[in-house]
């Protein structure tokens, strides 16, 4: 497989199989990019759109409006549309199959007329600290504070009108599938982030679904949970058709025809372990963005419960540890703003990945250690390091060596910073077993550099493949495809997820493997104790600067 622009001597070809409707399309609206991906029956990348968005901080809450939603799909679905036009000379007008992936967790409240009840409230929030612990406690599970249950319970105990007229509870990729299909249902592993799922992978867990009908409070609504949930579905299975109020949400201009069979909408993180085959236990995928999370797939069972670790499944149902942190490259992306602008004012303007390039091989030159210097990168709070509301910061050793090789050292350290101090826990305290490591995400497309720093923080080695800069919209399109391919009159429905990946995909895909190096682990460990220590200080910050 390659996932490079498609040769002229196929160029005829591919614009046959896009004409006859058989590419499958993969869309992620992920935190401040939605990106689309069109591939065919073996993942090669045809063409790719893209719309930048940003949320909004309105009533102290992260939010997009619905109507943002909608022109942020359309207007990306627009940009991949060109790209077709531009590089195959044909127009889009069917699809084989397409999926929905977003950024998971989250609250999402509609009536039974289909009218929002409340603003979207999104990962970012955290204001649902009494409501997660409550949860924790009596299901005797982690419940983390971004997931849609805890909202939901935040909601109830605060006393807000709308939680008694609930009808439909779902996430980000599931409000968007059902406008384009009509059917209220969501993949397992973004179903996850909702509520606990069952030891079988198949559907929510029935026990804590009693234990949460008998809180204070809960039993007197006039609805119960499981019935204002989406219908959970697992990889392959049917989830639905694009309708033709859908195929006109998605392209107004309607050129695109219904009919499309559709994959079950996923969370960003089980793209993201699609999109790197990270699927089998011992194995496991880092994804790095605005925010990043590590999932392991898991041979045994964790000791209990903690705080650090999310219990999610695969997007096949298979139980995954994760660690999910807030922040990642957002704060590293504006220290580079900051460098690419003063190279205009020098009159020597740098494009993005030049710039990217030049200053991630300055880190690789830092010191180990990177000299005593300290980047925390809290656009926002930060769980793993029980950081309430973040603020940037950087911070010197009283003897520490500032370079620019350092600093920028200390800028990818940060950037998985509070992702080592999770994955930490899960490696020494519950003493999980990896293989290696996948990674993928923008971060990664400077070769090896971010990689190694990576490899070093968790001790681990870490694999990039040619695909790690599609990343999920990449993903959710091999779903798609997967979706299609067991459907077909010729598929097999018993074919497993990870049988399609590895037989059909994976076969010639071309993986960079870093390996820790004993001096670079050593002195991140030596940089993760001063990061440790320094957590006070930026907890202070977040208290005294508004």
């Amino acid at each position: 497989m390659t996932h490079a622009a498609v040769t002229s001597a196929g160029r005829s070809e591919t614009a046959s199989l896009l004409a006859e409707g058989r590419a499958h399309l993969g869309l992620e609206l992920g935190s401040t990019r939605i990106k689309a991906a069109l591939i065919d029956d073996l993942g090669t990348v045809l063409a790719t759109g893209s719309h930048a968005w940003e949320n909004q901080l309105v009533d102290d809450s992260w939010t997009y409006s619905l109507d943002e939603i909608r022109t942020g799909i359309q207007g990306c679905y627009a940009a991949l549309m060109r790209d077709v036009r531009e590089r195959h000379g044909v127009e889009l007008t069917r699809l084989a199959s397409l999926g929905i992936s977003a950024m998971m967790h989250g609250y999402l409240a509609f009536d039974a007329e289909g009218t929002q009840l409340t603003p979207f409230r999104t990962w970012r929030n955290t204001y649902t600290t009494e409501a997660a612990a409550e949860l924790s406690e009596a299901l005797g599970v982690n419940i983390p504070l971004r997931w849609s249950v805890a909202h939901l319970l935040h909601a109830l105990r605060g006393g807000e009108e709308h939680v008694q007229d609930l009808a439909h509870l779902t996430t980000l990729s599931g409000y968007v599938h059902r406008e384009l299909t009509g059917r209220s249902v969501l993949g397992v592993g973004d179903a996850s982030g909702m509520f606990p799922i069952s030891a079988s992978g198949d559907g929510y867990d029935p026990e804590l679904l009693e234990r949460f009908g008998a809180l204070e409070g809960v039993a007197a609504l006039p609805w119960s949970l499981v019935d204002v949930l989406p219908e959970v579905l697992v990889a392959g299975q049917d989830a639905g058709t694009l309708t033709t109020e859908g195929a006109a949400l998605l392209d107004p201009s309607g050129a695109l025809q219904p009919g499309a069979i559709t994959a079950a909408p996923e969370g960003d993180a089980g793209t993201g372990m699609v999109a790197t085959q990270a699927i089998a236990p011992r194995t496991g995928n880092v994804s790095a963005g605005t925010s990043a999370f590590a999932m392991v797939v898991l041979e045994a069972p964790l000791s209990g419960p903690r705080e650090e670790i999310d219990m999610v499944t695969t997007p096949s149902g298979d139980p995954v540890a994760m660690i999910h942190t807030n922040n990642c490259a957002g704060d590293l992306d504006a220290w580079l703003g900051l460098f690419g602008r003063f190279a205009e004012l020098l009159g020597s303007p740098l494009e993005p990945e030049e710039l990217y390039s030049l200053l991630f091989g300055a880190g690789a030159e830092g010191e180990a250690d990177a000299g005593g210097v300290l980047s925390f990168n809290y656009l926002s709070g930060e769980h793993q390091t029980a950081v309430p509301s973040g603020r940037p910061l950087l911070v010197r050793e009283q003897e520490s060596r500032f370079t620019l090789e350092n600093f920028m050292r200390a800028q990818l350290y940060g950037a998985f910073g509070a992702l080592a101090v999770g994955m930490e826990t899960l490696r020494q305290d519950e003493d999980v077993q990896l293989d290696v490591m996948y990674a993928h995400g923008g971060i990664f497309r400077t070769a090896g550099v971010a990689q190694q720093v990576l490899a070093d923080a968790l001790a681990t080695p870490v694999a990039v493949g040619d695909s790690a800069g599609e990343g999920g919209a990449w993903g959710m399109a091999l779903l798609a495809a997967f979706t299609a391919h067991v459907h077909r009159p010729t598929g097999d429905p018993a074919t497993s997820l990870h049988t399609f990946l590895a037989e059909q995909i994976f076969t010639a895909q071309q993986l960079s493997t870093r390996r820790p190096d004993e001096a670079g682990t050593a002195g991140h460990a030596r940089w993760l104790a001063g990061y440790r220590a320094a957590l006070p200080v930026e907890r202070l910050a977040g208290e005294l600067l508004d």
